[in-house]
């Protein structure tokens, strides 16, 4: 999947499999007014979302294909792990600053103990019924797009 120069202003990362819980966390995300451009990108498995934020030709390159302000990362995913996404953002210097929230299902103290270990920034479970998902997601977003005074990082 090729990263166009449009991608890479992206406000929201949602890395998520299910079509059901993104659609609900996008029109959640469009409806309430969060500041900035509400560019909202969607990684169906951990393979896509690094794709999108690590250009091809890997380490030996310092441009980013995409740097998200916010990445909302679901730990159970196809092809790569939602930890294994989150050790490889958290361990790069050029994505380690990046808020990261972990937003999944998984109530496992393991992955809550790993996530923290590996350097999320909150953990937030999915909650099961649509408006509390909605309102979750709309929050977490605010917090960190609107309320969080985060470092500025140079492209």
């Amino acid at each position: 999947m090729g990263v166009t120069a449009l991608t890479r202003e992206i406000d929201v990362l949602l890395v998520e499999d299910s079509l059901d819980d993104a659609d609900l966390a996008f029109r959640a995300l469009k409806q309430h007014d969060i500041p900035l451009g509400h560019r909202i990108v969607l990684a169906r498995d951990g393979a896509e979302a690094l794709d999108l934020v690590f250009p091809e030709s890997g380490a030996g390159s310092e441009q980013l294909a995409a740097r998200p302000k916010l990445v909302l990362l679901d730990l159970k995913l196809p092809k790569i792990g939602g930890l294994e996404v989150l050790q490889r953002l958290k361990s790069d210097h050029r994505t380690k600053l990046i808020p990261v929230v972990a937003f999944t299902s998984s109530r496992e103290e393991r992955d809550v103990v790993d996530s923290y270990q590996l350097g999320v920034n909150s953990y937030v479970v999915k909650p099961v019924d649509a408006g509390g998902f909605a309102r979750a997601v709309v929050d977490v977003a605010t917090y960190w797009l609107s309320l969080n005074h985060p470092p500025h990082i140079a492209a």
